[in-house]
């Protein structure tokens, strides 16, 4: 039978228009045509001629922005189309009684249509030139039209639902009319037509990085489909070894960063709302949802629409079975003839043996699609959510105070074990979870095509799987225990060698390698008899979840074929029932990893929770600004320590009754402790540092003078009272910057604010310049005044490479008196308000420590108004004070102005008298010492071998000196006048420089 349009059978009605022209199907499948044809005509030459021409106005570096709303909408759409139509060309081929080309022919050329349109529109994305899709605009309008004229007429001649090619034509009206829409929305935002201003849109951020070639987020759909995005990347690595810069950087949603701050607002948004806000797990869970739940429900989507498709295989599967069983009826003949042509319904369609194996292998396709899709979104998720939480454990343990550290409430291993193993518990978690919710579909969907195929034996062999869950949990919950224990024991076998590495030079010297090493051996037996554990419990959930679906097998086909003697048993119900099992399987086998899954993420959130309450400095938010300011190089003198009765600095700035509220810190009925059971360490604690002037803290070894500092800086666990912090002046203006007063519990850590240089030093693993700077912008001037301060660069000049030497634990060794000075002019350099010093001169001698106080602290901090905190038992340099604090026994026992303790405290004052002259005699009799030793080791030798002593004699006392000078000169003297060499002179030179 030769093809033709509409027909070539004799007195076909496809000829007829006695009714009218528009009642005749072929004339209206014929107008269908029209749209397609136009578009084909439109685009070609333009996408294969003119295209070189235009060019974008919008200089971007990649091909793959997307530039227009709906993007994602219309490729949905596009897809869906194409199936559509492609049933509707099978529809046309399965009518098999005529050769109607007009059946099958509009709907190909449609099809074709299709294609070019979103390729047409990829390329005018792209390219920035969205004036091109008015062709698309006439296209969708035009086809929208044509097929609504069509499914009008099928309804006038009374073709219903029951027939398949009217709900085809229902499905493309429906889908023509939402691209048009979808057109026309882009004209809406975009305003390219039918608008005086267009909208011009920059490119996105990341693109315009050049920087960024992970270009996942921004291709279209087909390319996420396919990966064809990654083509780039796998050329690369086939020429060459990939690396980091080959792979560029992420784009600013998928850095750790924004994940964090997405995170953080997740947890601050109750509290932002005054809403009643969940503790405990149920808060972290209900931030971890709100920052990452719309990604997990769209892949939890993914996963369920792909299970959803993998059970057409088993029904496609019986389908061909049962119509390949049949030997006679293998063609169909359809008996509805309307308007001159034959329709079907779905049920006659979805008989045919080709139509069920093009649609399994559409199926299957689709199925794969959506499940890589489902993966690749809850994996990225995953590792979003893993770099959010491990950067807001970073930021916690940063802000922890010294007493959890230090008492053990949260140790080096508990923090490894939670950045390294919780967070990836979570992770592999949020892998999984899409299976919590699609594999109970799966279970049920499969459960009830297996009792519509085998009926009351499929309730049977589930049955079987529901006695055996109960098993499986008993295992998972095993596997639970095992997986806390092996936990625990990693931890006190981390915590004992982090001990052990730690003090290892002492461990060498006292030779007790052998004790530690049983301590240590003895927690990884146990560590390892847990870990045997857990494998055992591990391979019999794996046993398990391979052998319940082959027992429900068998039970299932036994009981189906001895109990049931007349049920249906043909082999398309044993294949499609063996592919629903096989399908079963995958759930199965995957239940008890979720379950385990879950379990340790419960566990790894309990132990994340545990870590959130650890006690931390909170304080509201104060966003002052501070700005670095020129040193301010001032000549001051020390006043004579023997003007303390009658002692008043002229250039001491005074504190008036006025300016009593101009204070920096301020501390009222503070009790600080370093344990929370036990007694406060300090109490009672009622203080007030002025700001931008000089505050000493003295009294006794061991009275918390440095528990003090630590206690206003948040270092130690406060029981009550308040720390208040008052607006810092800006240093060269004097201005407030902030006018409002910050109350708060502890200092604030965004502020950094604060210079402190703690009592034992500590270096960083760096330079002695990047010791020194800190991260801080490099400021030559600044630098060497702080190293001249500090009396470095002596120290600097015998390092082998100078300020670039490595020091610490890693570099060359330094010693206590160069670490403390390195750890000092830390402070010094860095441009912050106020400045904490805990006792800088402990390691120091008497010259370097007047040195660094005249220089550094007083020339560089005081006279340049900056707010400096001084720990110190040199009460010599209390006369440089403008505010002192008197601490004993973990108390203040008293505070302000030197005058004042000397009028109110007399008696403290001449035991700080005493105390300070007894230092100026240890300091006298310390230094004749030293000259006594350099004249025993030099002078004296050389005077007894030499012919002629000249002695260069240097000291800052001047003529106190002259009782050494004349011994000098006596042993001179006597070696003049020896009995073996009376003739032999010596000529002694004494040259005294005062």
């Amino acid at each position: 039978m030769s093809l033709a349009f509409c027909g070539s059978e004799n007195n076909s009605a496809a000829y007829q228009v006695n009714n009218g022209v528009l009642n005749n199907g072929c004339f209206v499948d014929a107008l269908n045509v029209v749209p397609h044809v136009f578009l084909l005509f439109i685009t070609f030459p333009i996408l294969f001629i003119g295209w070189g021409s235009q060019s974008s106005k919008v200089h971007i570096h990649h091909s793959t922005w997307l530039h227009f709303p709906g993007h994602n909408l219309r490729w949905i759409l596009t897809f869906i189309l194409l199936f559509v139509l492609v049933c509707e060309i099978a529809e046309g081929i399965v009518d098999s009684e005529s050769r109607h080309l007009h059946l099958y022919m509009p709907p190909g050329m449609a099809f074709l249509a299709a294609i070019t349109s979103i390729v047409y529109y990829h390329n005018i994305e792209t390219s920035n030139f969205p004036k091109l899709l008015i062709a698309l605009l006439v296209y969708w309008t035009l086809a929208f039209i044509t097929k609504t004229i069509k499914f009008v007429k099928f309804c006038d001649n009374n073709i219903g639902p029951l027939q398949l090619r009217f709900c085809l034509t229902g499905f493309l009206v429906v889908l023509y009319g939402m691209l048009l829409l979808v057109e026309i929305n882009v004209i809406r935002v975009r305003r390219y037509v039918f608008f005086k201003t267009p909208k011009e849109v920059k490119p996105p951020e990341d693109l315009q990085d050049l920087g960024v070639r992970f270009l996942q987020p921004f291709v279209n759909l087909l390319s996420k489909g396919t990966y064809w995005w990654m083509n780039a990347f796998i050329k690369t690595a086939h020429k060459k070894p990939i690396d980091l810069k080959a792979i560029g950087k992420l784009p600013i949603a998928m850095r750790a960063l924004t994940n964090y701050m997405r995170l953080n607002e997740a947890f601050e948004s109750p509290k932002n709302k005054n809403t009643p806000n969940p503790q405990g797990s149920k808060s972290i869970w209900r931030a971890l949802c709100n920052a990452f739940g719309r990604p997990l429900v769209l892949s939890s989507t993914f996963r369920i629409l792909a299970d959803l498709l993998g059970f057409a295989g088993p029904l496609c599967i019986s389908g061909i079975v049962h119509h390949v069983g049949k030997s006679s009826n293998n063609t169909f003949h359809p008996k509805t003839k309307i308007l001159g042509d034959y329709f079907i319904s779905s049920q006659e369609f979805l008989a045919n043996a080709y139509v069920l194996a093009v649609l399994l292998f559409f199926a299957l396709l689709l199925q794969r699609t959506f499940l890589q899709a489902s993966y690749y979104v809850a994996i990225e998720t995953g590792i979003n959510l893993r770099g959010a939480i491990q950067t807001k454990i970073y930021n916690k343990i940063m802000r922890l105070s010294t007493s959890n550290m230090s008492m053990g409430e949260m140790t080096s291993g508990q923090i490894c074990n939670l950045v390294a193993i919780d967070t990836n518990q979570l992770m592999w978690f949020f892998f999984l979870c899409p299976n919590l919710w699609a594999m109970p579909v799966q279970i049920i969907v499969g459960v009830i095509l297996l009792y519509y195929l085998l009926g009351i034996s499929a309730l049977i062999g589930a049955a079987v799987i529901i006695v055996l869950a109960p098993v499986q949990y008993f295992v998972a919950t095993k596997l639970s225990q095992a997986q806390r224990s092996t936990l625990e024991y990693s931890n006190e076998r981390l915590k004992k060698t982090n001990e052990m590495l730690r003090g290892i030079k002492l461990l060498k010297l006292y030779a007790w390698e052998h004790i530690f090493h049983s301590s240590v051996e003895e927690t990884r037996q146990k560590e390892m008899t847990s870990l045997r554990a857990f494998a055992l419990y591990t391979s019999i959930s794996i046993f398990m979840n391979a052998a319940i679906p082959i027992a429900a097998v068998l039970i299932t086909f036994v009981v189906h074929a001895h109990l049931f003697e007349n049920a249906d048993f043909s082999p398309s119900v044993a294949f499609a029932s063996l592919s629903l099992f096989h399908i079963l399987v995958t759930p199965l086998f995957l239940l008890s990893s979720v379950v385990r899954s879950t379990v340790k993420a419960l566990v790894s959130e309990e132990i994340g929770e545990e870590h959130d309450k650890c006690a931390e400095p909170r304080c509201k938010d104060n966003h002052s600004k501070y700005q670095a300011v020129p040193l301010k190089v001032v000549n001051r003198k020390r006043p004579a320590r023997e003007d303390w009765n009658n002692y008043s600095s002229p250039l001491r700035r005074p504190v008036s009754t006025t300016e009593a509220d101009d204070y920096c810190v301020k501390v009222t009925n503070g009790f600080f402790t370093w344990t929370p059971e036990g007694s406060p360490t300090l109490s009672s604690i009622d203080i007030r540092i002025p700001q931008g002037q000089l505050t000493m803290i003295v009294g006794q070894v061991g009275c918390g003078k440095s528990s003090l500092l630590l206690g206003i800086l948040g270092e130690m666990q406060k029981v009550s009272g308040n720390v208040i912090w008052n607006s810092i002046p800006d240093s060269e203006t004097g201005e407030d910057v902030s006018p409002s007063v910050v109350f708060c519990l502890f200092v604030s850590r965004k502020r950094e604010s604060v210079a402190y240089a703690s009592q034992k030093p500590w270096l960083l693993n760096a330079t002695v310049e990047e010791n020194i700077t800190f991260e801080s912008p490099f400021n030559t001037q600044r630098y060497k005044a702080v190293i001249d301060a500090c009396s470095l660069q002596p120290d600097i000049d015998i390092l082998p490479h100078g300020d670039q030497t490595q020091v610490g634990e890693r570099g060359i060794n330094l010693s206590g008196g160069q670490r403390q000075r390195i750890s000092v002019a830390r402070a010094l350099y860095q441009h912050t308000n106020v400045v904490f010093l805990d006792d800088p001169f402990s390691a120091l001698d008497i010259h370097l420590s007047d040195h660094l106080m005249q220089e550094g602290i007083l020339n560089m901090l005081r006279n340049d108004k900056r707010t400096v905190v001084l720990v110190t038992h040199k009460l010599q340099y209390l006369p440089h004070a403008d505010w002192i604090i008197a601490m004993k026994d973990g108390t203040i026992q008293r505070e302000g102005t030197l005058k004042d303790i000397q009028k109110s405290e007399s008696e403290l004052f001449e035991h700080w008298k005493t105390l300070m002259n007894r230092q100026d005699q240890d300091l006298e009799k310390q230094e004749h010492c030293q000259t006594e030793a350099i004249f025993t080791l030099v002078i004296f030798p050389c005077c007894i071998s030499s012919h002629s002593c000249t002695v260069l004699f240097t000291s800052k006392k001047g003529w106190e000196s002259i009782p050494l000078v004349c011994m000098i000169f006596l042993v001179c003297v006597s070696r003049t006048h020896t009995p073996k060499n009376p003739s032999y002179s010596l000529s002694c030179h004494l040259h005294i420089m005062c």
